[in-house]
C-alpha cells in the first residue's frame, strides 16, 4: 500500500467520522416555538427585562425550584434555614457549579449578583435583605430588614435568576442580547430578536434541580426556539415537521393537534389569567359605574365554550384559582350579570339609542379595544366586542402586533384591552395594579390610595405567610371593588410536541415547561 493510498483512506475514513458526528449532532438537536406572549422580548437578562423569554429559564438557574403543588425544592441552593423571627436566613449552596465562561459559582457570587439586582425592576424581591453575609465558601446569610414571608418563591422566580456579576457589569445592555452567561444547562450561541434563539448544551451540567430526573447533563445537544405570533401559523410548522413542539397551544387548536397520528398533547396547571384591563383615568371609565358595567358585561362562560371549546375554566378574580389569595368574599368576584350593567348605564346617563349604542349629551357610547395581533387573542376580543355590544357599548377593535403593544400601552392611551399575564403568586396584584407602574406593566392606569396602603400592608407588612395571605387577600379583593380589569378566562397549560421526534417525561414536577422538563426530553434518533 503506498503512502499517498494510506494519506487518502485515512482522510475518507476522517471525513466519514465527521459524518457521523454531525449527523449524531443533528439528531439530537430540537425546534420549539415559544407562547406567543414572548414574542419580541427585547432581552434574555433577568435582571434588566420585565418580560421574560423561555431560553432565560434554560441559561440560568436559580437558588430554589418549585414544585408543581408550589412547594419548594433545593437547586444551587442546597438547604436552607429561616431564624424563627424571620430576620435571617442562611444557604448552604452546591459546590462544583460554574457560570458557561468558567466563573466559579459561590457565595461571593451570591452578594455580587443581588448587589445589581437591586437596580432591576424587580428589586422588590430582594429588597427586605438589608445585607448579605459570606460565611464560608459555600453558606451565605441574608439578614433581613424586616421577616419576607415570601423569600423563598422570589428565589425561584426566573426573575431571580443568577448571572455571573462580572459578565453582566462587563458587557452591561448587551448582557442578554449579544452574550450571556449563567450556570444552566444550556448556553446561548444566538439571540435575534422577534426572530429566534439558539442554544447549545453545557455539557458540564451536573447539578440540575432536585426534581429532575436527569439532572444533567441535557439529552439534547442544540434547541431553537423560534417565535410565530400566529398560534395557526405554529401549529401548520408542527405538523409539516418544520418544528418539534409548541410551548403553548391555545384550547381551541387542541383538537387539531389531536387528529395528527404523530402528535401529541401534554397538559399541566395553568398559571395563565385572561383579562381586560379597564383604564381607570380615561372617559367614560373614569366613572366606576362604567367600569363595573364594562366588567359584568362580559360572560365568561360563553367565552370558555365558543373561544376555548370548554378547555380550562373561567376567571373571576385576578389570580389562579389555585392560589389562597384568590379566595376573596363572593361579593367582590366579577361575574356575567347584564341587568346590573344596564342598570348601572342607565343610572349614568348613558340612554340606549336607535341603533344599539347608548348615547349621552349627544355622544355615543364607543371605545376603543386593544388587542395584540395573536389569533386567540383576536377572537376572544371580537366576543368581548359582541358582549359590549349587548348592553350599548360599542368597542372598536385596534390590533397590534405581538411584540409592540407593550409600548402602546406606555402611552396610556388604552381604553379597554384584552390580555394575559402567566405568574402563579400574589404579587401579581401588586405588579399590574402598583401606581408607581402606570402605563405597562400596570395598563389598567390604577392608582388608588386606599389600594396603595393595602398594596404596603401586603408587600411588606407581613411577618408569616399567614399574615401575607390575608393582608394579600384583603388587597386583591379592594382592587376588584374598584373594577380596573375584567377576568375572563384561566387556560391549562397545552403543549404540543411530534412524538415521533420527542420523548417528554411521564410526569413533570415543575409548574411549567423549564430545566426540570427539558433535562428530561430527549430527540428520537
Amino acid at each position: 500500500m503506498t503512502c499517498s493510498f494510506r494519506k487518502t483512506l485515512l482522510a475518507a475514513s476522517v471525513s466519514l467520522s465527521a459524518l457521523f458526528a454531525a449527523n449524531a449532532t443533528l439528531a439530537q438537536e430540537a425546534v420549539f416555538v415559544t407562547s406567543s406572549n414572548e414574542v419580541g422580548v427585547p432581552t434574555l437578562d433577568p435582571i434588566r427585562a420585565n418580560n421574560l423569554g423561555r431560553a432565560t429559564t434554560l441559561l440560568f438557574d436559580r437558588m430554589v425550584s418549585q414544585a408543581a403543588d408550589l412547594s419548594y425544592h433545593p437547586w444551587l441552593a442546597e438547604s436552607w434555614e429561616e431564624a424563627p423571627d424571620g430576620m435571617s436566613w442562611t444557604f448552604k449552596l452546591k459546590p462544583g457549579v460554574k457560570f458557561h465562561n468558567g466563573e466559579p459559582f459561590n457565595a461571593e457570587t451570591i452578594k455580587a449578583w443581588l448587589e445589581l439586582f437591586k437596580a432591576s425592576e424587580n428589586a422588590y424581591m430582594s429588597e427586605a435583605i438589608a445585607e448579605v453575609q459570606v460565611v464560608d465558601e459555600n453558606t451565605v446569610k441574608f439578614v433581613m430588614s424586616r421577616p419576607e414571608p415570601n423569600m423563598l418563591y422570589n428565589l425561584s422566580s426566573t426573575y431571580m435568576s443568577v448571572v455571573e456579576p462580572k459578565a453582566w457589569t462587563a458587557l452591561g445592555e448587551n448582557f442578554g442580547v449579544t452574550e450571556a452567561y449563567g450556570t444552566g444547562p444550556f448556553k446561548l450561541e444566538s439571540f435575534t430578536i422577534g426572530q429566534e434563539t439558539v442554544l447549545v448544551r453545557n455539557d458540564d451540567y451536573t447539578w440540575g434541580p432536585a426534581l429532575a430526573e436527569n439532572h444533567g447533563p441535557a439529552k439534547i445537544a442544540r434547541i431553537t426556539l423560534r417565535e410565530i405570533a400566529e398560534d395557526s401559523t405554529a401549529l401548520l410548522e408542527l405538523k409539516t415537521g418544520g418544528v418539534d413542539l409548541l410551548l403553548s397551544v391555545p384550547a381551541d387548536l387542541i383538537p387539531e393537534v389531536q387528529k395528527e397520528a404523530n402528535l401529541a398533547v401534554m397538559m399541566l396547571p395553568g398559571q395563565d389569567v385572561w383579562y381586560m384591563p379597564i383604564n381607570v383615568t380615561k372617559a367614560p371609565f373614569d366613572d366606576i359605574r362604567l367600569r363595573e358595567a364594562a366588567a359584568k358585561a362580559i360572560n365568561q362562560e360563553e367565552i370558555l365554550a365558543s373561544v376555548f371549546g370548554g378547555v380550562g375554566t373561567v376567571a373571576d378574580t385576578f389570580l389562579i384559582s389555585a392560589l389562597p389569595e384568590s379566595h376573596v368574599a363572593d361579593s367582590a368576584k366579577i361575574h356575567y350579570d347584564p341587568a346590573r350593567s344596564n342598570a348601572l348605564l342607565d343610572e349614568a346617563g348613558w340612554k340606549m339609542g336607535a341603533n344599539g349604542v347608548r348615547e349621552k349629551d349627544g355622544k355615543p357610547l364607543k371605545v376603543s379595544l386593544w388587542v395584540q395581533s395573536d389569533t386567540a387573542f383576536r377572537r376572544v376580543a371580537e366576543v368581548v366586542q359582541a358582549e359590549l355590544k349587548a348592553v350599548g357599548i360599542e368597542a372598536e377593535i385596534t390590533t397590534f402586533d405581538s411584540s409592540m403593544i407593550r409600548d402602546q400601552y406606555k402611552t396610556g392611551e388604552q381604553q379597554l384591552a384584552v390580555r394575559s399575564y402567566n405568574w402563579d403568586n400574589a404579587d401579581i396584584v401588586d405588579w399590574f395594579f402598583g401606581g408607581d407602574r402606570l402605563g405597562y406593566p400596570n395598563v389598567s392606569m390604577f392608582n388608588d390610595p386606599k389600594a396603595e396602603e393595602l398594596r404596603k400592608a401586603a408587600m411588606t407588612g407581613a411577618k408569616n405567610m399567614e399574615e401575607r395571605v390575608k393582608n394579600f387577600t384583603a388587597y386583591h379583593e379592594y382592587v376588584l371593588s374598584q373594577f380596573p380589569m375584567a377576568p375572563i378566562y384561566q387556560p391549562v397549560d397545552a403543549i404540543a410536541y411530534n412524538k415521533d421526534r420527542l420523548t417528554l417525561p411521564e410526569k413533570i414536577d415543575a409548574p411549567g415547561i423549564g430545566t426540570v422538563a427539558v433535562l428530561g426530553m430527549e430527540v428520537k434518533e
